[in-house]
């Protein structure tokens, strides 16, 4: 596979320039609903033509949709509620954040949309984009507008335009029924409504790193048709984290481009037709770490004349999706069925020469992946006590791996015995499929209590062929008008992911430079788990609240993921046992124009014995493993998000603050990075423009604004494969119209 022309079109400038947001200048900060649930409030001001409030008539009453001439926002947001109502979150933790909370972070919706999840809690920074959830290496799922996403190759959080959100919710804890495969979040995002727009920005906005990110967005509706899409092209020299912690990088140059749209008919006022399409493709040089000593000779290349800081490795990579989605909802019964999508592509392009002499071996690895499926979920109300909610999830993919290797041969000591390189060439592919079917009850017992208890049975028929049934129950207590408590306790089945599973063949390595020290490989085993969660959540005033809660989860088969290589492609292996428990709190406060957060989080999490893929590993490491329980390398024990802003007239400031005692470093991960903060701050000023030509949206931010020199990974530890450091201060600004 060549890289997709696409890379090509825009011409590569490397000026720093202004930007502009998209925006509500509304504050949010996220407050506790009576259901334990975490979300914004109603009440947050918005700017831009962006509005969820019902459209009043001439008299000041609600406007009434009839049968023959719909309101398309008013139907629009019915059809949203009914659908939140088939797949809720009945007993499991959640944290929403919405637009005006994301336009009042650093960068706002320009920022990356892993950092809009990082400013929620128990979740930890890692390097390339990823994200650690409750001590999880990844087992994230992603869902837009309820649907599932299926899987790619890189880190999807980049893949997602955070303009594109309207809002997200984070799903932690013991999860309903309706949640499978990937359980230790769910990242719930629902997209902008063309109705709500009816208008739309250009945005220009850059600065430090060489950053030029210019974006549009635009949406409204037609009659019944709905439309709202978005576009955005980035570059800038700072595409992956640093490997030395200078202000800036070598050879770390990167192009991005997005796009989405999404296209929904309104049949009547209890049915629709959606339609989502997303295309992304990226360009990256790998940085280089300048110093490396070389360790193998090449035939007519002089060792003297390559320095590591000219290495010249890249990698390419593209997503695409597309779900078609119909939805109906009758007095009783809503259910909504959706069909998708994938193609998913990695390439990794080595320094032929230098990675040879550097490492003895140069891969050019070219991985995609093709998925398909069909997404089923309905909701029954059966009477004022009992609603039933049912569905299945049938997914197809089918992989592919294309590598070519040069190494060089090597003796029986393991000595360089020939300086003339020699190919290996390793294909995989395989097809498989994922299956899975629930049942629910959601049973009101009494007004404060609720209980939801059902199952789920999963089918994974890839690399291993197993199944699992998975029972479910939640309890829900709203022992007074403030205070709600909540409990719950899941099974889990997760299966590895299909596209990362590492499936060399390992004999063809024997007596080369690119030779495993441990020739054992068993297949990686789906992970079963048992989770309990309990929490509590308390409205103190209308202005304050407050909730905690503990989680504890106990392992068998838990699957992990490492960077085994100079490519950024990840592989997954398993421990033969993990354990994981932690605690987060969250306070929340807004009144007036004042919004603040804050965000703790305490989490430990450990693994014991290598029980798949151990080839990946040294032997004086696989044997210590065997012995004793290791923490895991994403384990972070303490993590701190907190935000505040103010709003005057036209003007909004804001700062953030995001902390981290430190990843797993060393020998089999018993040590740990030093601890780290980031302090970020800006502003945004609108300023309407006359003859009713939309506003201008000023906005200004400071990443990092004391020039902290943090370390996200020292190279060091289970699967870690270079080091790597947080971005150092950036001056960012930009400018909007919004019409």
């Amino acid at each position: 596979m060549q890289p997709f022309p696409l890379g090509n079109i825009l011409a590569h400038s490397r000026s720093s320039v202004w930007a502009l947001s998209l925006g509500f200048l509304g504050f949010f900060s996220p407050i506790l609903t009576a259901d334990g649930q975490i979300t914004s409030p109603a009440s947050a001001p918005s700017l831009g033509g962006f509005s969820n409030q019902t459209p009043v008539n001439a008299s000041g009453s609600a406007a009434e949709s009839t049968a023959t001439e719909l309101n398309p926002i008013v139907v629009t947001g019915q059809l949203n509620e009914a659908r939140s109502l088939i797949v809720p979150s009945l007993g499991a933790t959640k944290y929403t954040i919405g637009q005006p909370q994301i336009q009042t972070q650093s960068q706002g919706d320009n920022a990356p949309f892993n950092q809009v999840i990082l400013r929620a809690p128990g979740v930890a920074q890692d390097s390339y984009g990823q994200l650690h959830v409750r001590d999880e290496h990844a087992n994230l799922q992603y869902r837009i507008n309820d649907v599932l996403i299926p899987e790619g190759i890189t880190g999807f959080g980049q893949e997602i335009d955070t303009r594109l959100v309207d809002s997200v919710s984070l799903i932690t804890g013991s999860l309903p029924a309706q949640y499978g495969f990937r359980t230790s979040g769910i990242i719930d995002i629902h997209v902008k409504e063309g109705p709500n727009l009816n208008g739309g920005n250009l945005t220009l906005y850059g600065g430090s790193h060489q950053t030029m990110n210019p974006s549009f967005e635009f949406g409204g509706s037609t009659g019944r048709f709905n439309y709202f899409g978005v576009g955005s092209y980035n570059q800038n020299d700072l595409g992956i984290e640093n490997p030395t912690g200078k202000p800036s990088a070598i050879h770390d140059d990167t192009e991005q481009y997005k796009g989405f749209a999404y296209l929904s008919y309104l049949i009547d006022d209890t049915s629709r037709i959606s339609l989502l399409l997303s295309g992304t493709y990226s360009e990256f040089q790998i940085p280089n770490n300048p110093g490396q000593t070389p360790a193998f000779d090449l035939a007519g290349a002089s060792l003297r004349n390559f320095d590591s800081r000219n290495l010249n490795e890249n990698q390419y990579e593209q997503n695409h999706y597309a779900i078609l989605a119909y939805q109906k909802s009758f007095d009783t019964l809503s259910f909504q069925l959706a069909a998708f999508t994938r193609y998913s592509g990695t390439l990794f392009s080595p320094d032929q020469k230098g990675d040879l002499i550097f490492t003895g071996l140069a891969g050019r690895i070219d991985r995609s992946i093709f998925s398909n499926g069909v997404q089923f979920d309905a909701s029954w109300a059966i009477n004022d006590a009992h609603t039933l909610r049912g569905g299945f999830l049938v997914t197809i993919e089918h992989a592919s791996v294309y590598t070519t290797n040069q190494v060089f041969p090597v003796d029986s000591d393991g000595n360089q015995s020939s300086d003339v390189p020699f190919t290996i060439t390793d294909n995989q592919r395989r097809t498989g499929g994922l299956y899975g079917v629930y049942l629910q009850d959601e049973w009101k017992v009494f007004q404060p209590l609720t209980i939801n208890f059902g199952a789920r049975f999963d089918v994974v028929d890839e690399y291993t062929h197993d199944n699992q049934l998975s029972p479910r129950v939640n309890v829900v207590l709203q022992a007074t008008k403030t205070t709600t408590l909540h409990a719950g306790y899941a099974r889990y089945f997760t299966p590895p992911p299909l596209e990362l599973v590492q499936s060399q063949s390992i004999s063809k390595f024997v007596g080369t430079s690119n030779h495993s020290a441990v020739l054992e490989s068993t297949v990686v085993k789906p992970e079963r788990a048992h989770y309990f969660d309990a929490g509590m959540t308390e409205q103190f005033t209308p202005a304050f609240s407050a909730g905690v809660d503990g989680y504890y989860k106990i392992s068998y088969d838990l699957i992990d993921e490492g960077q085994f290589g100079s490519a950024l492609i990840f592989s997954p292996f398993n421990y033969a046992k993990g354990n994981q428990y932690g605690l987060e709190l969250t306070t929340n406060y807004a009144h007036r124009g004042f919004n603040a957060y804050a965000n703790f989080s305490f989490e430990r999490g450990t693994g014991e014995r290598i029980a798949s893929g151990q080839f990946l590993f040294a032997p004086d490491e696989l044997a210590f493993i065997r012995n004793h329980w290791i923490f895991l390398d994403h384990d972070q024990r303490y993590t701190l998000s907190a935000g505040s802003s103010y709003t005057f007239k036209e003007t909004t400031v804001y700062a953030d603050l995001l902390f981290g005692s430190g990843l797993r470093s060393g020998f089999a991960n018993t040590d740990e990075v030093d601890p780290y903060y980031t302090f970020n701050v800006g502003l945004t000023h609108a300023l309407h423009l006359p003859d009713k030509h939309g506003q201008v949206l000023f906005r200004f931010d400071v990443v990092n604004l004391f020039d902290q020199t943090y370390q996200l990974r020292s190279g060091t530890g289970v699967g870690v494969f270079a080091p790597q450091y947080g971005a150092r201060r950036g001056f960012f600004g930009g400018i909007s119209w919004i019409f």
